[in-house]
């Protein structure tokens, strides 16, 4: 979730419930309350929201012993219908043989474009100049405003997440009904973003989309610097990984379309209307959003001292008025101190909106690293052969970094990944041991290409997160994954379990794993946030598109790589969730170091 879980009252069952982690006490839910459908017929002109409509079981149940309900609204009600989905779904119908494992990926592939789609549409030059500031030529290129479900605000990294659960789908195409646009209008929103507050990770919809917007940054009880605009932003933390989505999702376009041309902002002009043309055109706004990206991260490679020992002027300050640690940074809103020179950039805060322990955050460099490097690729298509070495040179600078201080020896599992670090790291002062649910994880690191899933310290790194010597990693009755401090200790996240599958050969691990996200939705046939191992009544979030679109890519990903386990039956049974756990005296670290790249200098069996 994405602000303090006691300002979100959920509807479960049509009574406010406030879920709160650690003063407040976590109220279950009753597996007898009714259950209430609100399916409306296509004639109807108004729709339910989506956070009560998830809350309630809908018919038909799955045939299975889960009898989970269907969770999709009607046609009419959906924010984007798009046919290469209803086809997927169909086709997975007859892979997937187990009907509630099917039902789960029925209610979740989609989910994004049923519920989260909140506004398309084209810009125009005077939102754009009064809104931001920024320059707009009045092409009217297309804006994709995604929510993140029950909160009605744009995140840089969730939307990009959202949709990469359709990147198999993408193709290249220049109707404003397609997928590919849904992919243009997102780039282009985000470029604006990026282009007028660099440090921040959560937007208010565009001037053009008319909404109203949601009550952000703090409450008022956010002391930003910059300042930004408290009509466009929704919330100002800096986190590495979101100038880092940007690019993710700028690549997974043109890797998937070949689509150069919207990059340099050619296309058909917004006049002329021609929904045949590939290109969309980006307005030139996505050349000075990267600069806004690489200087924004070039600014914050320094450290908290000069060479002198003064304290260097910090590029982003942060601080809440908030009784919860983790929402605020010490040392007047500048965070701890972090030493210069190692190669690796700030971050003020996690993926998970919690604040950093030590802000040399491990993850968030090894997805910047990656795709600054693969991005280079576009800018050399624009010609810009200068701009597209130095973010080589850059990437290779922050992957340097991440070896020399990210890595560090664990006294049972040998060389391992460290989740942050403060660059003044020695054997008195161990740098932070664990890991976060959300992505980037080092549990995610393959996902991304950073690193194969086989290489020893990966594997080392590996074990020790799903272990108990994790602080957070999370284990019961009910489900085994990592968490984290935003939802607190207990609860875990199924998210996690998902990255678990994705980044698993094992076969006996993914059925495992599978079994547990099935078990675990206390009926719903939803991805909770999170859940507490010892109930699976007690969870928060009923809504959580990034969740649900991260278990329908993973679903397509075990089609193509183990088809055989989506033949098998996950009904219930006597098995044991536990032992998933890592028992770490059974552990053997892997030792030496295997090599990133191979010849051609591409990430090395990292599929």
């Amino acid at each position: 979730m994405r602000v303090p879980l006691w300002l979100l009252p959920l509807q479960i069952f049509g009574i406010p419930r406030a879920w709160a982690v650690d003063s407040l006490q976590l109220q279950s839910q009753s597996p007898q309350s009714p259950q209430i459908t609100l399916d409306l017929e296509p004639d109807d002109v108004s729709c339910p929201d989506y956070t009560s409509y998830a809350s309630r079981r809908h018919d038909p149940p799955s045939t299975g012993a889960y009898r989970l309900p269907y969770q999709r609204p009607v046609p009419p009600c959906r924010t984007f219908n798009l046919s290469e989905v209803e086809e997927t779904i169909a086709a997975m119908e007859k892979v997937v043989k187990d009907p509630d494992l099917f039902r789960l990926f029925e209610n979740c592939f989609p989910n994004t474009l049923d519920t989260a789609i909140t506004w398309k549409g084209r810009a125009t030059v005077e939102a754009a100049d009064l809104e931001l500031g920024i320059t707009s030529n009045g092409t009217g290129e297309e804006l994709t405003f995604i929510t993140t479900g029950d909160i009605n605000a744009m995140w840089l990294r969730d939307s990009a997440n959202q949709l990469q659960s359709y990147k198999s789908l993408l193709r290249a195409n220049g109707s404003s009904s397609s997928l590919a646009s849904l992919f243009r209008g997102t780039i282009n929103l985000q470029a604006r973003y990026i282009q007028a507050s660099p440090h921040c990770n959560a937007f208010q919809a565009p001037a053009e989309a008319n909404l109203t917007g949601a009550f952000g940054l703090g409450s008022g009880a956010d002391y930003v610097w910059p300042t930004p605009d408290a009509t466009a932003v929704f919330e100002c933390k800096y986190e590495l990984d979101s100038l880092a989505a940007f690019l993710q999702l700028s690549h997974e376009y043109y890797v998937s379309t070949g689509d150069a041309a919207f990059f340099a902002g050619a296309g058909a002009g917004a006049e002329a209307e021609a929904e045949d043309m590939v290109g969309g055109w980006s307005d030139g706004g996505w050349s000075d959003a990267l600069d806004a990206v690489l200087n924004t991260t070039a600014e914050l490679l320094a450290g908290t001292y000069g060479d002198d020992g003064s304290v260097a002027a910090s590029p982003y300050t942060f601080q809440r008025s908030t009784s919860t640690a983790t929402e605020t940074l010490c040392n007047g809103g500048v965070g701890a101190p972090v030493r210069g020179g190692t190669g690796l950039v700030r971050s003020a805060f996690r993926p998970s909106d919690d604040a950093c322990t030590y802000q040399l955050f491990i993850p968030g460099n090894m997805m910047l690293s990656r795709y600054l490097t693969l991005c280079a690729d576009i800018v050399d298509t624009l010609g810009e052969t200068e701009k597209a070495g130095m973010m080589r040179v850059f990437a290779d600078s922050i992957r340097a970094g991440i070896e020399k201080y990210g890595r560090v020896n664990h006294r049972l599992f040998g060389k391992i990944y460290a989740y942050e670090v403060d660059g003044y790291g020695s054997y008195n002062v161990m740098p932070r041991a664990y890991d976060d649910a959300n992505i980037p994880s080092l549990l995610s690191a393959p996902m991304f290409g950073y690193v194969s899933r086989h290489d020893p310290v990966y594997q080392n790194t590996r074990r020790f997160i799903l272990s108990k010597e994790n602080p957070y990693f999370m284990f019961g009755p009910v489900i085994n994954s990592t968490g984290g401090p935003h939802a607190g200790p207990g609860m875990a996240w199924p998210m996690s379990l998902i990255v678990r599958i994705l980044t698993s050969d094992d076969d006996d691990e993914i059925v495992d794993s599978l079994r547990q996200i099935l078990s675990s939705t206390d009926g719903l046939g939803l991805i909770h946030e999170s859940i507490n191992t010892q109930s699976e009544s007690v969870w928060t979030r009923q809504w959580f598109s990034w969740a649900n679109g991260l278990f329908g890519q993973m679903m397509l990903d075990l089609r193509q790589r183990k088809p055989h386990l989506l033949a098998l039956s996950y009904q219930p049974t006597n098995h044991k969730k536990e032992t998933l756990v890592s028992n770490h005296e059974d552990e053997t670290p892997v030792s030496g170091t295997a090599s990133l790249f191979d010849n051609n200098g591409n990430i090395s069996d990292s599929s």
